[in-house]
């Protein structure tokens, strides 16, 4: 028996994960941004990771168009910074500070870590599309990571 899509997504928003923004740009060099949780490491040799969009997201096409994102992983008491790129806003990068990076992709100044990345391959994934890119360059910072935990936002404690 096939299962729903409220079954399917209760059972994962059991998972907690850390909160990405993944910055991109399309073929006229307009900037892209959109709050990403699907993000994982996939190897160290070479250095590669993987996002995964939905197919109907605004910064899809840009992200296949420019064959090239960076994966900004954000820092504790950023949860503003996830909605403001999980929301329909214009001029989102106009509230925030970033510098260009990898081709002009911006790059979040006060990300707890950023991964510069070229797509090396891509797949369909249902609804949403897999892009696996090979990290050209990377920054990281001390302090901790922003969560998210059933459709709300935490923190990460260690004690």
């Amino acid at each position: 028996m096939p299962i729903s899509q409220e079954e399917f997504r209760a059972a994962l928003g059991r998972f907690a994960s850390g909160v990405t923004v993944v910055t991109t740009k399309d073929a006229l060099g307009e900037l892209h941004g959109i709050t990403v949780s699907a993000f994982c490491s996939v190897s160290l040799q070479p250095p590669m990771v993987l996002i995964c969009i939905e197919k109907t997201a605004g910064s899809h096409p840009a992200v296949e168009e420019s064959a090239i994102f960076v994966v900004n992983i954000l820092r504790e008491g950023e949860a503003e910074i996830s909605e403001l790129f999980a929301s329909l806003l214009p001029d989102k990068f106009e509230l925030i500070k970033w510098t260009p990076g990898i081709e002009g992709v911006p790059v979040f100044n006060d990300a707890l870590a950023t991964l510069e990345c070229r797509v090396k391959f891509s797949y369909h994934g249902g609804d949403h599309s897999i892009f696996v890119g090979e990290v050209e360059k990377v920054t990281a910072s001390d302090g901790k990571p922003l969560t998210y935990f059933r459709s709300e936002y935490g923190r990460f404690c260690t004690e």
